[in-house]
């Protein structure tokens, strides 16, 4: 089993859900986050004053799937989310020991399927 973990921008929500819905994913999180990278945050210019955002909004989403669709699924991630500017977001793959449906008591596979 993998968990899939992306740092996507907001605005590509919608087509990463669209494209891991085609790729087969069974269910995932979103969380909201903030957080920077080679960006290094922005200035904006509120009622006339310009002021430092360190931390820009992006979007946390994690997938638990079986290694055989991980790769299609990481892909799936990467073709939605990428708009070829800098702050796209990164995609990392961990491995899980183990995964416990807690309502059923089911393990691993059947856990996620």
């Amino acid at each position: 089993m993998k968990l899939i973990t992306a740092i996507i921008k907001p605005s590509r929500l919608d087509p990463v859900l669209d494209a891991l819905k085609d790729a087969g994913a069974t269910g995932l999180t979103v969380t909201e986050v903030r957080g920077f990278g080679r960006q290094k945050g922005k200035t904006e210019v509120y009622r006339g004053a310009e002021y430092a955002v360190k931390l820009l909004p992006k979007m946390k989403l994690e997938v638990v799937t079986p290694e055989d669709r991980a790769d299609a699924i990481v892909e799936a991630i990467a073709e939605a989310a990428r708009s070829g500017k800098i702050g796209d977001g990164k995609i990392w793959v961990s491995e899980l020991d183990s995964i416990l449906r807690i309502r059923t008591g089911e393990r691993d596979e059947k856990a996620v399927d």
